[in-house]
Order: C-alpha cells, then sequence, then structure tokens
C-alpha cells in the first residue's frame, strides 16, 4: 500500500487502518483467530493499528499486544482512553489522575513500552481541556507516547484545544478521528476543514456505516449482520435504506463491490488519511484487503453527491458524540422560577 502523512507528525501511514474493536467478547472472542487477522493486515501492507482500552475491557488490546509480539517496531501503534474502565467514577475520562493510570494499563496489555498515538476517545465536560493536554504534553516527555489526537470531537473543542495548547505551551492534538461514510458525510461541514487548517491527520472511523454500507441489510428485507442485531434502531432508519438501496444500484453499474465502493469513497477525500477498517472475521478482512486499489472517478463521485449529498447524513449516527446539553433537558432550560419571573 501507498503512504501518506500522519498530519504533521512524520509519522507514514497507509490507507486502511486496522481498527481492532472486533477483536475480544465484542465480536470475535477467539484470540488466535484474530491474531491470525492481525498478522494478514499486517502481510497486506497495513502499518497502522487501532484499539482502545474499552474494546472488550482492555481484552482487544491484549490481543494486539500478543500479536505484535517481534513486529512491533514497524507497526504504527494507536489506542484511547476516556470510557468507563469499571464502576469507580473516576476511573474513565480525560482527567490527569485517570490518563496517567489508564497509560499504564494500555503499556501492559499491549505488551510495548510506548504507544504511537494516544487519543482522547470523546470529549469529557467536567475536564478542563488545559488539564487534559498538560497530562499528555507529561506523558510525551516521559516517553510513554509519541502523538496525541481526538476522536469523535465537535470542530470547536478541537479549535479550542488547538489554542490551549499554543497558548500554555502545552503538546497539541495532531489527528482527529471522526465518523464518516456515504451515509453520514456532516464532518465535511466544519470537522474536515479545521483538521486540514491545523495540519492534523484525520483517521475516519466505520466507513462502512456499522456495516450498513456492506449491501447486506436492505429495504424491506431481514437480512442481519452481527452489528445489526444489537444496533437495530441504527440500520431500520428508511433515510439510510434509501440511500444504500441507491448505492447498490451504482455499484452494480460500476461493476464495484458495495464494501470497496464504500471504503473508496471515505480515502478519496483529501483531507483524510486513513479509514479504519474492523473486520470480525478472515473473510471480511479479505473482501476489504481486495478493494484496496479500487479509486473512484469523478462520475462515480458526483453521483454519489446526489445519492448523499455533501455535508449530510442520511439519518443519525446513534454511537457518535452528542453533547449533554443535547441529552439532558435540563441544561436547555432556565429553572421554573427565572421562567415565570421572564
Amino acid at each position: 500500500m501507498k503512504y501518506r502523512a500522519l498530519g504533521r507528525t512524520g509519522i507514514k501511514v497507509t490507507p486502511y487502518a486496522l481498527g481492532a474493536m472486533m477483536f475480544g467478547a465484542m465480536g470475535n472472542p477467539d484470540h488466535d483467530e484474530s491474531t491470525r487477522i492481525i498478522h494478514r493486515a499486517l502481510e497486506a501492507g497495513i502499518n497502522f493499528v487501532d484499539t482502545a482500552d474499552v474494546y472488550s475491557g482492555g481484552e482487544s488490546e491484549v490481543i494486539v499486544g500478543k500479536a505484535l509480539k517481534g513486529r512491533r517496531d514497524d507497526i504504527v501503534l494507536a489506542t484511547k482512553a476516556n470510557f468507563p474502565m469499571g464502576e469507580d467514577p473516576n476511573h474513565r475520562g480525560n482527567s490527569r489522575r485517570w490518563l496517567t493510570r489508564a497509560v499504564e494499563d494500555s503499556l501492559r496489555r499491549l505488551q510495548t513500552d510506548h504507544i504511537d498515538l494516544y487519543q482522547i476517545h470523546r470529549p469529557d465536560p467536567d475536564t478542563d481541556i488545559e488539564e487534559t493536554l498538560s497530562a499528555l504534553t507529561d506523558l510525551i516527555q516521559a516517553g510513554k507516547i509519541r502523538a496525541i489526537g481526538t476522536s469523535t470531537f465537535p470542530a470547536s473543542e478541537i479549535v479550542e484545544a488547538q489554542w490551549v495548547a499554543e497558548r500554555r505551551g502545552l503538546a497539541r492534538f495532531r489527528t482527529e478521528q471522526p465518523p464518516y461514510s456515504i451515509v453520514n458525510r456532516v464532518i465535511e461541514r466544519e470537522v474536515l476543514p479545521v483538521t486540514q487548517r491545523y495540519g492534523m491527520g484525520t483517521l475516519v472511523w466505520s466507513p462502512l456505516a456499522q456495516g450498513l454500507l456492506t449491501g447486506r441489510i436492505r429495504k424491506g428485507q431481514t437480512n442481519q449482520t452481527h452489528r445489526s442485531a444489537s444496533m437495530p434502531v441504527h440500520f431500520e432508519h428508511d433515510g439510510k435504506l434509501e440511500v444504500v438501496e441507491q448505492l447498490v444500484t451504482l455499484a452494480d453499474q460500476a461493476g464495484i463491490r458495495m464494501t470497496h465502493l464504500a471504503m473508496a469513497f471515505a480515502v478519496a477525500h483529501p483531507g483524510v488519511t486513513s479509514a479504519l477498517i474492523g473486520p470480525r472475521t478472515m473473510d471480511q478482512l479479505d473482501d476489504l484487503l481486495a478493494g484496496a486499489e479500487v479509486t473512484l472517478d469523478d462520475e462515480i463521485l458526483d453521483r454519489i453527491d446526489e445519492i448523499a449529498p455533501p455535508g449530510t447524513e442520511a439519518g443519525p449516527n446513534e454511537v457518535a458524540y452528542t453533547p449533554p446539553a443535547v441529552l439532558d433537558p435540563t441544561l436547555r432550560r432556565r429553572p421554573t422560577r427565572d421562567r415565570s419571573a421572564a
């Protein structure tokens, strides 16, 4: 595979990155098979592996660590922290207290002495961004991590973090990992322009829309995938299914597999560095690798724009970040006394 610059870190990565979320109890519990999938991806030329502490409660990191023995120096290894790792309320979030512990836990599970890219998995409204950046800066200086990034941050918070880093003399986020697919193109409005402006690498997750763009989920059919069985609302949205129907026709006319069309679209944007593939089985990996050289011409990209207009989403992405004020109605309303006085 050809290499692309990971922002301005000086690190070179492949356009496809191996996402490890499906390795472990939440996907493929067979450690040996998961290891074989990882090795197959590396042998195909992928040099970038991305995981997170929360994936199967740390099991994914354990599998990745075992699989990379003897190969670690040739791989760009990324992981993430933020989501709860247990019942303790302090074993989560973006505080210095938790991140310094979370890094050590990840290093142990991954069986390595450093992490190439350490990402903050989601924003944490309870923690000042300066607190987070200060802790990450110290971890870089200690040699435990090489570069830092974010995942699924709103454009405004990406900008704020860049400003804080500059003003306080702290390490700055070098990458962002947002959701991006044909049915969810929202990041084209603000996130991608912001990451390009600040020279950040962009690693997009779910280019197959949690499996919706495999072509196996169709309008009026009851076919299920591993993901659709656990997230039915995501796959039953009429707007998304209508887009899928049109894309299936387009892929057939172009003589391209649906999965290859979706992946080629994701890596075609000049602001995208790599797209994460998250195979659960060897067959899924082989299918994705078979399309690694597929490129889309302007005619096909224009047709995709007609089916799913730039900057739009065909339906909500239930696993993306939702700001607190959207989730909690008390944050959108003045106290009753204030409203009555008005």
